[in-house]
């Protein structure tokens, strides 16, 4: 494999703790492989990965940001706020988060319940085989799905079961912006806006939700990621000049057997946006 002269920067990314695949010590051993010299661990409104990446990353001579990806609602839109450098000890942040995973197990029983009645399907089983690990999600539930032979695969699980209209929706009910922000201050997080261009907002709605995320601490939108279009990169890249907020990078990273999403990807930040890792503690992380 080749690889790139200057490490590389990864400020997202998910384990098996939530709905990524891979432990935390095998993504670590990934990222070495990858040269990634900075790397976050942010899973779904979990931090029960974070002492696990840590120590692999001291092992494999990487620079470790202890993160937690925290799911919100802003005007009945769901959008997920990224905090880097989370402090999960602070006892309000870990009740915040106790409390939104409850919300996942509750959704995720009320799916298979309505799989069983309207889709025909052991709509229970198939939910308490999907809610084992700390942060269960519907991605969980779409690979057993799969794994049952009642998909042929996670979209078309989506698209069969679990997504709008299907016979297993159930819409999510996320805290507001306010109190996820809330819990990310109190955790002495930096919080930023992730995947941003992947809202379905208006040009005008987007700015409004930024001006919102900022006058709540928020520090950052992710302005480079796997998959993002050129316009899209320009648009974001746009909003942070106009905002002058700064700019973070990250390749949301789930599965190896994805192979458009490797970590580190060739993510860069475009010319002139201030990388939140001048924020990070320590030292300066290479852009």
């Amino acid at each position: 494999m080749t690889q790139t002269t200057e490490p590389l920067v990864d400020l997202h990314t998910h384990s098996h703790f939530s709905d990524g695949v891979l432990s935390p010590a095998e993504l670590v051993q990934r990222a070495h492989a990858r040269n990634v010299g900075t790397l976050a661990l942010t899973d779904h409104d979990t931090t029960d990965g974070l002492a696990e990446a840590r120590a692999a990353c001291v092992t494999a001579g990487i620079r470790f940001v202890p993160g937690v990806e925290l799911s919100a609602t802003w005007r009945g839109q769901t959008i997920h706020v990224v905090g880097l450098e989370v402090d999960d000890s602070v006892p309000g942040f870990r009740a915040h988060c106790d409390s939104v995973l409850a919300r996942r197990r509750a959704r995720l029983a009320e799916i298979g319940a309505r799989l069983e009645k309207r889709g025909r399907l052991p709509g229970r089983e198939l939910a308490a085989a999907a809610a084992r690990g700390s942060a269960p999600t519907r991605l969980h539930l779409a690979r057993v799905l799969v794994e049952r032979g009642h998909a042929k695969d996670t979209q078309d699980a989506f698209d069969r079961w679990l997504g709008r209209d299907c016979a297993g929706h159930v819409p999510a009910e996320w805290p507001e912006l306010d109190v996820v922000m809330a819990a990310l201050r109190e955790a002495h997080a930096l919080p930023v806006l992730a995947h941003p261009h992947r809202y379905k907002l208006s040009s005008g709605a987007l700015r409004m939700l930024v001006t919102d995320f900022i006058a709540r601490g928020g520090v950052a939108l992710e302005a480079s990621m796997a998959g993002m279009s050129p316009n899209d990169a320009d648009r974001i890249a746009s909003l942070c000049r106009r905002f002058d907020i700064h700019a973070s990078l990250g390749s949301d990273f789930h599965d190896p057997a994805v192979p458009w999403n490797p970590l580190g990807r060739w993510l860069k930040l475009a010319a002139g946006l201030e990388p939140v890792t001048h924020r990070l503690q320590g030292t300066a992380a290479s852009r």
